[in-house]
């Protein structure tokens, strides 16, 4: 059997229940991703977005799936304990794929501010849902539309600023006994749509977190609509366990004088395919894109993004970072599309990797493609080791090897870190990075993140 024949006859054979489920702006594209998905199939290697992830294979297995939207049995403010000083965020629970509504954070939104379930708010998804996520171009994105039956809101009017940032705990929580195939492995389906009106600002930090040592797959799809002078800072933050398979497509469109700050860091996990889509299609807009990469023993990471520039004086910047340890690796693929009349068009990609073992392997491919004639546009990638300089100055200091090492990797790393808008969460990453370097967080207990 395909790997995604099992999803065709779970679609087939559930049609009717996952309706049930699910409002009626999300069954509307339902099909019709279906079909999509039926006629794509799960991608091979052989298809250049994908050639470094084995998608087919992470989608082998027979995961359970909570179709009938039992509730799980889980008191997130006991699963996650967020002790960040001075963070101040409003804090919000995703379990599994569904919206935690049971004390919800009150009184702290601006008026007009939404944060809350896709279902509650079916005008919303009529207008934006799946517009930007097209389930023709991507098999995955095809998937988890023809599954999910909720996602998370997050709305802000025009020129409202939220100046207490909004922080969503993605937990994994696996039931005793799987209602719909009676096993204890799960795949969830989440979906976040953000839309910011002209002017609005918003500061956005997602944490993924397993509570449960079982084999996890989630599959997440982001649409970000970001109007005319409005402000997204989107975080991403992933630190679960070696048996969790995190397989995310990011999908952002920017209007005109708009700014994007979007930052993504692997702390802990097992395998992690993420994809960024982010359009420029305002004069004006501006992004920044950051990444940073620890992974060690047999971990995989695999990083792939398109930024398009589709008006003129647009500008991004993007920079990766890799520390690949054991036998980890690591793939970045950047591409940069500067299409006809992006004039004035200015672009940086830049990829630094370093591998501390032969066994270590990163995969890296920056590419620019130009259409138009009066830009500034430039990539370049790098994949080393550690500075045998360096070392042996530090080494005639008195500094132990091993403690020469974790000072350059954390130097190395803390350039993406610095990037982070959010203080507290930036020093506390500082931290996070030290530990594990040192292989203090190897073993995932809970989200060291906040912990």
């Amino acid at each position: 059997m395909n790997s995604e024949q099992q999803y065709i006859d779970l679609y087939q054979q559930a049609r009717e229940m996952i309706f049930s489920h699910a409002p009626e702006a999300m069954n509307a594209v339902r099909d019709e991703a279906f079909e999509d998905f039926r006629r794509q199939g799960f991608p091979s290697k052989k298809v250049e977005r994908y050639k470094y992830t084995d998608i087919q294979k992470l989608f082998a297995p027979d995961y359970g799936v909570n179709l009938n939207r039992l509730e799980i049995p889980v008191d997130p403010y006991a699963a996650f304990r967020c002790d960040v000083p001075n963070l101040s965020t409003s804090l919000y629970f995703v379990v599994n794929d569904m919206f935690y509504r049971d004390d919800k954070p009150k009184g702290h939104l601006p008026e007009g501010v939404i944060v809350g379930s896709l279902r509650e708010n079916p005008h919303f998804i009529e207008k934006y849902y799946a517009r930007l996520a097209k389930t023709s171009d991507d098999a995955i994105t095809a998937l988890n539309t023809m599954l999910a039956q909720d996602g998370m809101l997050v709305y802000v009017p025009k020129n409202v600023k939220v100046d207490r940032a909004i922080q969503v705990i993605n937990i994994l929580k696996a039931t005793p006994q799987n209602a719909q195939r009676q096993v204890s492995d799960l795949m969830v389906n989440r979906r976040v749509l953000i839309i910011l009106e002209e002017g609005a600002e918003i500061k956005m930090l997602f944490c993924d977190h397993a509570a449960d040592d079982r084999n996890f797959l989630a599959t997440q799809v982001i649409e970000a609509y970001v109007g005319e002078n409005a402000s997204l800072d989107l975080y991403c933050l992933e630190e679960t366990h070696y048996k969790n398979v995190r397989v995310s497509n990011v999908y952002i469109d920017q209007q005109a004088n708009s700014r994007v700050n979007h930052n993504v860091i692997t702390l802990h996990n097992g395998i992690t395919r993420n994809k960024l889509d982010l359009t420029l299609s305002g004069e004006g807009a501006e992004c920044e894109c950051y990444g940073c990469v620890i992974a060690d023993k047999e971990q995989h990471v695999d990083n792939n993004t398109l930024i398009t520039h589709k008006a003129t004086h647009c500008t991004s910047n993007e920079l990766y970072k890799y520390v690949l340890d054991d036998k980890a690796t690591g793939a970045f693929a950047g591409r940069v599309l500067v299409e006809h009349g992006a004039q004035k068009t200015t672009s940086q990609m830049t990829n630094q990797n370093l591998t501390a073992t032969r066994e270590a392997r990163m995969y890296t491919q920056p590419m620019l493609e130009i259409y138009a004639d009066d830009v500034k546009c430039a990539h370049g990638s790098t994949v080393g080791q550690l500075n045998d300089a360096a070392l042996f100055y530090m080494r005639q200091r008195g500094i132990s090897l091993d403690e020469a090492k974790l000072l350059l990797q954390n130097a190395f790393i803390n350039e993406v870190i610095d990037h982070m808008r959010l203080e507290p969460l930036r020093d506390r990453l500082h931290y996070l990075v030290e530990k594990r370097f040192r292989g203090e967080l190897n073993k995932c207990t809970g989200c060291k993140l906040c912990k």
